[in-house]
């Protein structure tokens, strides 16, 4: 008689739940293996929760990251520069869940009596294939793998004749242009973030808390088919808006205080950033006057923001803006901007980031790019940073400006 298990493991189908076709995920894997073959890496053995998606479509609950020691991480993705497929290494725990969340061909599920440790089973299998015995390449600067995971692998790899090479940049380079499919997805990914941040002003309100703020913003996305963002959304009113990072709290928000909000739209783990201040209240005419000056930057990118800018030109116009003709250049917390795209918790941040001590960068924004730029100052008399964050997004024949909330300090009557 067949057991539960064995029904479920044999025979569960769910229907296939990938973003991509067939088509998109072969040249991705192509393009990883052009890029392997110029690095030297015959083997790259992929852990990061945005590479396993990026390479399959997996996407996970759970990823081990922070578990305990008898549960290492070691699930992952291997691909092979001469090889025209990849291998999906998972736990027992996924593997229903692994059939259809990619399209993955090649799934070799951890034994049961290893069920979380499957190192030694991917080695075995890796070396029977014939993938072994060249150079390897880990995601070292991933928070998956782990320090600890990170030298089992090198260790087992290297007994088996292999030299171990940091391959983080594999993935992260190939992400930074995007195709026209994963810019759709960032476009609808826009399209939540500005209901997220309509959903703050018309919660906002004396006597209501911030976590009541996040909690709706959240649920209005929700239902407009937006995903957990990869940075649990700060709502910061009173003091704490002169923070950027800290989280929404039990704190009422009272008349008179700033509230600084910042969203992340998620449609297929890709995200579209922006942020606004709120008062609550008519805001005194100096913070009113300051946080104009913060804002009109944007005004300046919209007038040279095209496909191919480069770097270099809009940080030293934005930095010539705020040192001479604002005046409030001593006053910035953070000036800059960083790649959007895939994210999982726990982090949005792309890979490249830029700021405007970079007038020497010979980085181009090029077609198919995606960034966000933040205007944060520190305002007058302790009101709160000027919270200005919005998406840049480069196209083919078009680049623009990505929320359509107004980029000023929006009062709350």
């Amino acid at each position: 008689m067949v057991n539960n298990r064995t029904l479920a493991l044999e025979q569960c189908q769910p229907a296939k739940e990938v973003p991509f076709s067939e088509t998109e995920y072969q040249q991705r894997l192509q393009r990883i293996r052009d890029r392997m073959s110029k690095d030297g890496i015959d083997l790259l053995y992929l852990m990061a929760p945005e590479s396993m998606f990026y390479v399959s479509g997996y996407t996970c609950e759970w990823y081990q990251a922070q578990g305990p020691k008898q549960w290492p991480a070691t699930s992952g993705i291997a691909v092979h520069v001469d090889q025209d497929d990849f291998i999906l290494f998972d736990t027992p725990s996924e593997q229903i869940m692994s059939h259809y969340v990619t399209v993955a061909k090649d799934i070799r599920i951890f034994p049961m009596d290893t069920r979380r440790d499957g190192l030694a089973f991917i080695i075995d299998q890796l070396n029977t294939q014939g993938w072994l015995g060249g150079t390897v390449g880990l995601e070292l600067y991933s928070y998956r793998p782990n320090p600890a995971i990170s030298k089992r692998f090198s260790t087992g790899f290297e007994q088996r004749r292999c030299k171990v090479v940091d391959g983080s940049d594999v993935l992260r380079d190939i992400r930074w242009v995007k195709s026209p499919q994963e810019m759709a997805y960032i476009k609808r990914a826009g399209e939540i973030m500005d209901i997220g941040l309509d959903t703050a002003r018309q919660t906002i309100a004396a006597g209501v808390t911030e976590l009541e703020v996040y909690g709706e913003i959240i649920r209005a996305m929700a239902k407009a088919g937006g995903e957990n963002p990869g940075i649990t959304l700060p709502v910061l009113s009173g003091a704490k808006a002169n923070c950027g990072h800290a989280l929404a709290s039990r704190k009422q928000i009272e008349f008179g205080e700033q509230v600084n909000v910042d969203v992340c739209g998620v449609y297929n783990r890709y995200h579209c950033n922006a942020a606004r201040s709120f008062f609550v209240g008519e805001p005194p005419g100096e913070v009113a006057e300051f946080y104009e000056k913060s804002a009109r930057s944007f005004e300046l990118i919209a007038d040279m923001i095209e496909p191919n800018l480069a770097v270099r030109d809009l940080v030293s116009r934005l930095k010539k803006y705020y040192e001479k003709e604002a005046g409030i250049w001593d006053n910035a917390a953070w000036v800059g901007g960083y790649e959007l795209g895939i994210a999982f918790p726990p982090d949005w941040v792309g890979n490249f980031v830029y700021e405007l001590s970079d007038s020497d960068s010979d980085v181009l924004f090029e077609p198919g790019t995606v960034v966000n730029y933040e205007s944060q100052f520190f305002g007058p008399n302790l009101h709160g940073l000027t919270y200005l964050i919005d998406t840049l997004i480069f196209e083919q024949d078009k680049a623009r400006i990505a929320s359509n909330i107004p980029r000023k300090l929006i009062i709350i009557e």
